[in-house]
């Protein structure tokens, strides 16, 4: 019998009604995206009428999620980045010494006296004063070594100690300097994203190249080198005790100390103590304020570990100078007035409102482990995003004509249902993209168009399959029953296997290989969907109204 229980019309439809309204921001793309932006920019910096009017562009009880243009379609910068690993070996050593003093300070009876020697920058050299007490020099500090926390370095520790007449040479191992660079590459990626998703740009491409290289795309940024601007400052935060204060850089800083220039002061450096007390990995928040005066400022609070290191230092050096460092440049020198506990505080400084905003947002997303040296960079303008969304258009529009006539001249009111069931599978499409704020690049056009043939391959098995039955059954409605019926098979085998096939591609691809995996992934369910379910129940409608004693398909 061909029917269809009302429960089941009444879903097809309302999923059908679904995907057109998610669908619909897109044909008013503009002016969608301008609401979208306006009120992301009221959110954060308040309201005004000029906001409030381009906000109302759209509905706000309408949906608003858009489909993302990848950079090939709207324009962008894109980088590689090739990440200094090595810089991390350099600041391994220099927060190592600390530790490797404090272990060998109790030995001084038998080793006699502690110096560090100028060394180069992946390694420490520690000259003692009783050579004859090396071997429990070598002892203590070997006793400092960690294990590796890789699969590769399973077994290994993370420095190397040697003697060298009466210096200790400590390293890091081989095993910990590539266990070392992965974490370096992938703490880089992580801060990279971070830092482009705070600006609030669409669907960036943040991936791995290689051992120590990343590559960034971002749709919709005006230039490269805008685009560095957000990810090129590594913005390290340390906090250092101040040895001293000269106007002469040529002055030697001794060892274990460092000269840095002061931001505020032109002409003025500090000499502060290499080895930070705190450093802007242990913030958990950053801020924009004001100080007591009303000054753009930028408040900070430390984690657990950071604050008890903060606390016992503010507790045991009131009224020292404690100078804090951003990108070796001290931005403040404040005398310590009073023991902080609590791990929380304020940077002040000539900034203005912009700038704090800005430095806040640099320490919530956490600094660079290293330095990043741009190996490409290319800004690729809207007029060509432009060209190629024109020549997407046409190529889909091509192919969903010559789809369309084709199969009305080929199987007459029967390929009308089918048509109709195309545009809402294609509307389907761009619904549920919407919905997942997937990126629609070039290749996720072919996706779609590929989606338009294999949509109405369905059709043409089933109708094909009803012809047969036509020959055979006892009437028309058993034919089209039957059809259905028989077709089903054939219809779920070819679209599980292109399926399976779709999450390999999205599994095993990366960039422009993902974005066709994606569109033709839900361009295969959506047109099972439609050519199973939308095309049966419109001919269960119309055979139901017009009764026909025979049909031609």
């Amino acid at each position: 019998m061909l029917h269809i229980d009302l429960w089941k019309r009444v879903l097809i439809a309302l999923v059908c009604a679904a995907g057109l309204l998610m669908a619909l921001p897109n044909a008013f793309y503009t002016r969608v995206e301008q609401s979208n932006d306006a009120w992301a920019e009221i959110e954060l910096a308040g309201e005004t009428p000029e906001r409030l009017a381009v906000a109302e562009q759209w509905p706000g009880w309408m949906p608003a999620s858009l489909v993302n243009l990848g950079l090939d379609l709207r324009g962008g910068a894109h980088l590689l980045a090739e990440v200094q690993v090595g810089d991390v070996y350099a600041s391994r050593m220099e927060a190592m010494w600390p530790e490797i003093r404090d272990a060998l300070r109790p030995e001084r009876a038998t080793i006699g006296t502690i110096r560090k020697q100028p060394s180069a920058p992946d390694e420490i050299r520690i000259r003692i004063g009783n050579p004859d007490g090396m071997t429990r020099a070598l002892e203590v500090v070997r006793g400092l070594a960690r294990p590796v926390t890789s699969l590769t370095g399973a077994g290994a520790t993370d420095i190397t100690v040697s003697g060298q007449g009466a210096e200790i040479v400590v390293t890091l191992s081989e095993a910990e300097k590539l266990a070392s660079d992965d974490r370096t590459v992938r703490q880089a990626l992580e801060i990279i994203r971070r830092r482009i998703d705070e600006v609030g740009t669409r669907e960036p491409t943040i991936q791995r190249q290689g051992t120590d290289r990343i590559l960034i795309q971002v749709p919709g940024i005006g230039s490269a080198a805008e685009l560095k601007d957000i990810i090129g400052t590594t913005a390290q935060l340390t906090f250092n005790p101040v040895v001293g204060r000269t106007t002469n850089p040529s002055d030697a800083p001794g060892v274990g100390n460092k000269m840095v220039p002061s931001l505020d002061e032109e002409g003025t450096y500090y000499i502060i103590e290499s080895a930070p007390v705190v450093t802007g990995e242990e913030l958990t928040n950053a801020q924009p304020s004001f100080d007591q005066n009303g000054r753009p400022a930028v408040s900070f609070t430390f984690n657990t570990s950071g604050a008890r290191k903060f606390g016992d230092y503010t507790r045991d050096n009131i009224g020292a100078p404690f100078a804090i460092v951003l990108d070796d440049e001290v931005i403040s020198a404040p005398v310590i007035q009073a023991h902080i506990p609590g791990g929380s505080g304020i940077i002040t400084g000539r900034f203005t409102v912009e700038e704090s905003t800005n430095l806040a947002v640099l320490l919530r997303a956490g600094a660079l482990p290293a330095g990043l040296e741009f190996l490409e960079e290319r800004t690729i303008g809207p007029e060509l995003g432009q060209d190629s969304i024109d020549a997407g258009k046409v190529a889909t529009g091509v192919a969903f004509a010559a789809v369309l006539v084709f199969m009305a001249l080929s199987y007459g009111l029967f390929g009308l249902f089918a048509n109709v069931a195309l545009i809402l599978n294609i509307a389907l499409i761009f619904g549920l993209l919407s919905t997942i704020g997937a990126t629609l690049t070039l290749p996720g056009i072919a996706g779609i168009v590929l989606t338009v043939g294999m949509a109405v391959d369905a059709n043409v098995l089933i109708f094909e399959r009803i012809r047969e039955e036509l020959k055979t059954a006892r009437g028309p409605a058993r034919a089209i029953e039957l059809g259905y019926e028989k077709a089903l098979s054939a219809i779920l085998d070819a679209n599980i296997t292109t399926f399976i096939t779709a999450v390999i591609l999205f599994a095993m691809g990366s960039g422009p290989v993902r974005g066709f995996a994606i569109t033709l992934g839900l361009g295969i369910l959506t047109s099972v969907f439609t050519a199973i379910f939308v095309t049966r129940l419109m001919i269960v409608i119309w055979f139901e109204r017009r009764r026909p004693k025979t049909i031609e398909v």
